[in-house]
């Protein structure tokens, strides 16, 4: 829910911040003092339009952040959704949205202080707020979430899921078909080539680490007639000597005799000996390290050339299978299996098309089971939406659930010979529609014009849907257009119903509808140093009283009168329901 709004610079708001509670919050004040531009900015920070006449005369942006805090409803898609894009906070608790505009109409996005596209701070948006109002944030606008919110009151979770499981199984085993139904078509020239390529790589008979040791090999023969001659002359310079040139191992066998003797004379120095000892022993390896490396030293053309061929071979099944030994291999193992799935193909597409056709029953059963759920919840629906509508003084208001199939040539086939289109969510293509007025047809929500009748409209439905509807924040802007005082108190009452299990905030010009507020702010505009502000104060005590006058007709002591008996009858009236859910939910 929202915590927390900031505005900078935002039309005639220079700075302001709101707190936010749980529970009804009603924004109240003259036409043109700003309740209206509170929404824009909330809108705004919700990835909604934006306009460069938002921004304040003399500034250079204007600035909105909201913090949320992550309610149960919501928890598991948001973090999901800001798992994927990485905008996880250590703080699992809230979420900060914020929304920039810069003169030019450049506006940046973040999410927890990250920057995202504006479709992504959209969908967040979508999944905190509601404003039902003139703007077009409306989620019950959205078609696709008729069939998701009709499920939820109807229960169906379970219902679905059965399905859902089935229809995933059904649409991996018709890839698996059509993978081998391609296969089978290409079977005699893919047979053909795959046969190829693996006698081709079994003949190589290719062995991993190979190629580096042939390379090495290679080298060694093709210096062989350079590698003897300077073998020859360090053995000359280290164990034979040349001319009269005395090997290295005599020096160090005459060095070693002299220290020795020094040692014997003078015991101090007994690791001299020892140090040309060592001198002496690794010399003498080393020279026959050196000859048993003069052994291995042949010029052998023969095999130099078979080595190239080798390693010709080795280069064209990498050009042809992949880069290295292990990846030709590797692709070896891959076309036996494609061999084996080929030859295998006409037992296998039998076997799954048994399979499918016990999926596709399994698929009608259960599909049909779900859509006669939905079709005897939706006149439930219908008749609960109406006769809050009828409350809301749209008695003569008509609602329905259409719910309809979509036939599709290629889609599943049902017992009355129709195909119909089948998702992931089952075979009915489900729309609300509404006659706000006697004597008029139905007509989808989205036609509906009047914002007054639309926030009525919405709230009818949030009632009626208020365990099914997961969105924690909802906010109503006109929604008592064209309503009386009657009817405003009915409404009033309707809200801080529902936010009992939402939090709602509300625009409103009806006194007996802002009495039912847990909470209420007044939207004051003022001109300071030639310039105007709008102000928002929370109002409690005398001040509310006066506030609810004012919306009464003025500040006589007959309006402050009626003002508090509004506020108490509404207050009477809370408690009575209070009383009444917990009856209920205790009984």
């Amino acid at each position: 829910m929202l915590r927390e709004l900031r505005i900078e610079n935002f039309a005639i708001i220079e700075h302001l911040e709101l707190n936010f509670e749980p529970g009804l919050t009603v924004f109240t004040g003259e036409t043109g003092a700003g309740k209206s531009i509170l929404l824009d900015a909330l809108m705004m920070v919700l990835g909604g339009p934006t306009d460069v006449t938002f921004i304040r005369s003399g500034a250079d942006r204007a600035i909105v952040e909201a913090v949320f805090e992550i309610t149960p409803s919501v928890r598991e898609p948001l973090l999901t959704m800001l798992d994927a894009e990485n905008l996880l906070d250590e703080d699992r608790e809230h979420v900060l949205l914020a929304r920039e505009l810069r003169q030019g109409g450049r506006s940046l996005a973040r999410v927890n202080g990250r920057s995202v596209s504006l479709g992504l701070l959209r969908e967040i948006g979508r999944l905190l707020v509601d404003i039902h109002g003139q703007s077009e944030h409306l989620s019950l606008l959205d078609v696709r979430q008729h069939l998701h919110l009709l499920d939820r009151y109807a229960g169906n979770a379970p219902w679905v899921e059965a399905y859902r499981q089935t229809y995933r199984e059904w649409r991996h085993l018709e890839r698996e078909l059509q993978n081998l139904r391609e296969a089978e078509r290409d079977a005699a020239q893919r047979v053909d080539l795959l046969t190829f390529q693996i006698r081709e790589i079994e003949a190589a008979n290719l062995q991993p680490g190979e190629e580096d040791e042939l390379r090495q090999e290679r080298n060694r023969l093709a210096n062989a007639e350079h590698l003897a001659t300077q073998i020859r002359q360090a053995l000359l310079l280290l164990d034979e000597g040349e001319g009269e040139t005395p090997p290295l191992t005599d020096v160090l066998g005459q060095v070693a005799q002299v220290l020795h003797t020094i040692a014997r004379l003078d015991p101090s120095q007994h690791g001299l000996s020892e140090q040309a000892e060592t001198l002496l022993a690794m010399a003498e390896d080393l020279a026959r390290e050196l000859r048993r490396y003069q052994e291995q030293i042949e010029y052998n053309p023969r095999r130099l050339e078979k080595i190239e061929e080798r390693l010709d071979l080795i280069q064209r099944l990498k050009r042809k299978y992949g880069g290295s030994i292990e990846a030709i291999l590797a692709y070896a193992e891959k076309a036996r299996q494609d061999l084996d799935t080929i030859t295998h193909a006409t037992e296998r597409i039998a076997e799954l098309e048994a399979q499918r056709e016990v999926l596709l029953q399994q698929l009608r059963e259960r599909g049909l089971a779900l859509s006669a759920r939905r079709r005897e919840a939706a006149t439930g629906l219908a008749r609960a939406v109406e006769a809050e509508l009828a409350d809301l003084s749209m008695s003569g208001a008509r609602f329905e659930v259409a719910i309809t199939f979509l036939e599709d040539p290629n889609g599943l086939p049902l017992d009355d010979g129709r195909n119909v289109h089948i998702d992931e969510r089952g075979f009915d293509q489900v729309e609300f529609l509404i006659a706000p007025n006697p004597g008029e047809g139905l007509k989808p929500l989205v036609k509906i014009a009047s914002g007054g009748e639309t926030s009525r409209l919405m709230l009818a439905l949030k009632r009626v849907l208020t365990q099914a509807d997961a969105i924690p924040t909802l906010i109503f802007d006109e929604i008592d257009q064209g309503i009386g005082g009657r009817v405003g108190s009915v409404v009033g009452e309707k809200l801080w119903l529902l936010a009992r299990h939402h939090q709602v905030l509300c625009v409103t010009h009806l006194p007996q509808l802002a009495a039912y507020g847990d909470h209420h702010y007044g939207v004051r505009k003022q001109v300071q140093g030639g310039r105007t502000t709008t102000q928002v104060q929370a109002l409690e005590g005398k001040a509310r009283v006066t506030e609810l006058a004012q919306m009464l007709g003025g500040q006589s002591a007959a309006h402050l009168s009626a003002a508090q008996e509004t506020l108490e009858q509404a207050q009477q009236r809370r408690q009575v329901l209070l009383t009444t859910r917990v009856q209920v939910r205790d009984g």
